[in-house]
C-alpha cells in the first residue's frame, strides 16, 4: 500500500537555534520517519516512557510507530524536532494533537529525550500544535498525565492550563485549556532565531 500526503502543513516547518545545543528542525512527522519515531521512544529511559504513555513500555507495539507518524495533518497532527550529525537525523522531541470525534475537542501529548530537557522545546512545540488546532477550528484541548511528571504539569500551568484530579484514575491528573479559534492554519513564522529555554 503507497501512503500518500495531501496538503502536508509545510508552514510548520521551522528552524531554532538552541543555547549551547546548535540548530533544530521542527516539521511535520513523515511516515517514513518510523524507524526515527520508534528509535526515540526506545532511546527514552524508562520513567519518561511511563510519563509519555501512562504506563510501562520497553518498546513500542507492533504497529504504533506506523499510526504515530501516518497521520493525515487534520484530525490527527503530529511534528518532531530533529537534529543532524555526521548525516544522520536524530528526532529529539515530538508532539501531536488527535481530535475528537466532534472536531472541537482535541488530545495534545508531548515528550522531550531527556539529554534535550529544559532547553524550551516542549513549550516551543506545545504552543506551536495549540496555535494550529485553533486555527483549524479547536476551541477545547486537553490531556492527561502522572501526577508525578513535574515538567510537563510546571509546564501546562505556564501555558495557562487547568489541571484537576481523574475522578475515576487515583494518580491521574486531567489538563484543560479552552482555545480562541483565530483562522486558517498556515499563519506561523517559517524562521526563527533563537528560544530561550523553559
Amino acid at each position: 500500500m503507497v501512503y500518500q500526503i495531501h496538503h502536508y502543513p509545510a508552514d510548520l516547518i521551522d528552524v531554532v537555534q538552541l543555547p549551547d545545543a546548535g540548530r533544530v528542525v521542527i516539521r511535520p512527522v513523515l511516515p517514513q520517519d518510523e524507524a526515527l519515531t520508534d528509535a526515540y521512544f526506545r532511546d527514552l529511559r524508562a520513567a519518561s516512557r511511563y510519563d509519555r504513555f501512562l504506563g510501562p513500555m520497553r518498546a513500542l507495539p507492533p504497529g504504533l510507530a506506523a499510526h504515530l507518524t501516518q497521520v493525515d495533518y487534520c484530525s490527527h497532527l503530529a511534528l518532531v524536532a530533529a537534529v543532524v550529525a555526521a548525516g544522520r537525523e536524530t528526532v529529539i522531541a515530538e508532539a501531536r494533537y488527535a481530535r475528537s470525534a466532534d472536531q472541537t475537542s482535541a488530545e495534545f501529548a508531548v515528550s522531550v529525550a531527556d539529554a534535550w530537557q529544559g532547553r524550551g522545546l516542549a513549550r516551543l512545540l506545545l504552543g506551536k500544535i495549540a496555535r494550529h488546532a485553533a486555527a483549524a477550528g479547536v476551541t477545547r484541548f486537553y490531556g492527561e498525565t502522572l501526577a508525578g511528571n513535574d515538567r510537563l504539569l510546571r509546564l501546562a500551568r505556564k501555558a495557562g492550563f487547568t489541571v484537576r484530579p481523574s475522578p475515576e484514575v487515583a494518580g491521574l491528573l486531567h489538563l484543560e485549556k479552552l482555545l480562541s479559534v483565530t483562522g486558517k492554519p498556515g499563519t506561523s513564522t517559517a524562521q526563527s532565531t533563537g528560544l530561550p529555554a523553559a
